[in-house]
């Protein structure tokens, strides 16, 4: 309730040149947000914790070398992302485990509805199914909104590659997900032209 609140640029200038709150403060602001990138990631809260706790430690030491170039919630988001690929990377050979139904670790959201819950659950579920190469590429294209190159780079393949399996990641989306929009036709992609045949 003083003056304006420094921004976050401003907060990571003042962590790196020693001010021993500025980094407690940035965390607080970005922890949530940057909490359910790392759990739509990892889809492992233990797991998703323990990357949170990677990123947080790895931005805390590279702050120095920020550059205003980009936003500090890109900067952060992708070291998130790196920390989650690289968890993902060495749990490969393990089976993953899926997001509970009624998930605690997503804040609630206000005037929620029931369909709209079922439908995020419907999506997550379906985004489950894919194996990792496919799903992988889709929650950063189309989920966290990272470019074709910006996701190439992280996950380390072709910029092709990326557009390849995100391609096939939508067409099985769609028929998984193809009842929410026409119900009468379950394996079709889905189109704006939906039938309401079962209300909603």
């Amino acid at each position: 309730m003083t003056a304006a609140a420094p921004t976050d640029a401003d907060l990571v200038a003042a962590h790196a040149a020693g001010d021993p709150h500025a980094f407690d403060e940035l965390v607080r602001r970005h922890r949530d947000r940057m909490w359910a990138v790392a759990l739509r990631t990892v889809r492992d809260p233990e797991e998703a914790a323990d990357a949170l706790q990677d990123a947080f430690v790895s931005a805390f030491r590279a702050a120095a070398n920020f550059r205003a170039e980009s936003q500090v919630t890109t900067w952060l988001h992708r070291i998130v992302v790196n920390a989650c690929l690289d968890r993902v990377r060495r749990r490969q050979a393990r089976p993953t485990v899926p997001l509970p139904e009624t998930s605690q670790y997503e804040p609630a959201v206000p005037n929620d509805s029931m369909a709209e819950r079922e439908t995020r659950l419907l999506v997550r579920e379906a985004l489950d199914q894919l194996p990792e190469d496919q799903r992988m590429p889709i929650v950063l294209v189309d989920v966290e909104g990272y470019s074709v190159s910006e996701t190439a780079r992280l996950l380390s393949i072709a910029e092709g590659t990326v557009k390849s399996r995100c391609a096939r990641g939508r067409a099985k989306l769609a028929k998984l997900l193809g009842h929410l929009r026409n119900p009468d036709s379950e394996g079709d992609v889905p189109t704006h032209e939906s039938k309401h045949g079962e209300g909603r």
